[in-house]
């Protein structure tokens, strides 16, 4: 599901991106720290996100050294850490447990049971260091994962309704489903209950629906070939001229609101990379699917104007 939360390269100046990178090397280097190679294995953008997003919230002392990683042995790079680089390494560990766990249940895949065999003693002591964090995220994985199956049973529900009360209902179950990611992403984007909790609660949960969401739209044709459950299908079959409008409209939406939180935290510091990701960098995969790219390939991304127009 995760990975869209990124920068847009091409848009960044040479001095954010490398600001950038050393926190992400900061991260990578304190999974290491705290989970060995395995945890390097599961570094995210996601959780650089959160990292950024914590500390312009609350913009506490950081460090800095020069490093070389096993990845890149000849190039000297910066790592910036502060108080929070932990958290997230945590978050990026608990997160990737839970879905390793729900891969298993869903899919049965090997690899995922391996991974989470690997991680479980890591989980148990996330989860007595971080209860509210890892209950959201348990709880809501399990709710998002029976309100698929039963809408994957139901799916005939909508034959013989007229057409715009059919599209509504469509929508509602969509923003329904896609509202689980968003509740447990929204916790995860609390460290603390103060006077920026709700902010940082409402980026995290419009942010997490839009991941749900471009993550189904990323998944549409392998989902309809193997049968899977796609929360758009329905959208798509109902309205196959009006499909992608809609989608790209939904995403809008849901970004918007998104960044109307956002804006509302008092971040100052390293601000315009933060609006380089949400503003931009979130929307890359988008216009990569919409190109026909591939996953691999590195298509330059651009801010859709309409969507600024919205915030």
């Amino acid at each position: 599901m995760f990975g869209y939360v990124t920068v847009n390269r091409p848009e960044l100046k040479v001095k954010e991106l490398e600001l950038y990178r050393s926190y992400y090397c900061g991260l990578c280097a304190e999974l290491h720290r705290r989970y060995g190679r395995k945890g390097q294995l599961l570094l995210s953008y996601d959780c650089t996100f959160l990292l950024l997003l914590l500390t312009g919230t609350y913009e506490p002392e950081e460090t800095q050294k020069l490093s070389r990683c096993i990845v890149h042995p000849a190039i000297v790079h910066r790592e910036t850490s502060n108080r929070f680089t932990q958290y997230a390494a945590d978050m990026n560990v608990l997160l990737a447990w839970l879905k390793a766990a729900d891969d298993w249940r869903d899919e049965r895949k090997q690899s995922a049971k391996l991974l989470a065999m690997l991680l479980r003693r890591d989980y148990l002591k996330i989860r007595e260091r971080y209860p509210r964090q890892e209950k959201a995220v348990r709880e809501n994985i399990q709710a998002l994962y029976r309100e698929e199956r039963r809408e994957q049973r139901s799916a005939a529900s909508f034959e013989g309704q007229a057409g715009s009360e059919k599209v509504a209902q469509i929508l509602a179950r969509i923003d329904k489903t896609a509202g689980y990611t968003g509740r447990f992403l929204g916790e995860l984007c609390v460290v603390r209950e103060d006077r920026w909790a709700e902010d940082l609660r409402g980026t995290g949960f419009y942010l997490g629906k839009f991941i749900y969401l471009i993550d189904a739209y990323d998944d549409l044709e392998e989902d309809r070939k193997k049968g899977n459950y796609n929360v758009l299908l329905e959208l798509q079959r109902a309205l196959p001229e009006s499909f992608e409008d809609y989608v790209r409209q939904i995403l809008l939406d849901t970004a918007a609101c998104c960044c109307r939180v956002f804006e509302r935290l008092p971040i100052v510091k390293d601000v315009e990379l933060l609006r380089n990701i949400l503003y931009s960098g979130i929307w890359v995969r988008f216009h990569q699917i919409r190109n026909g790219e591939e996953k691999e390939k590195k298509a330059p991304a651009y801010c859709d104007m309409a969507y600024r127009r919205q915030i």
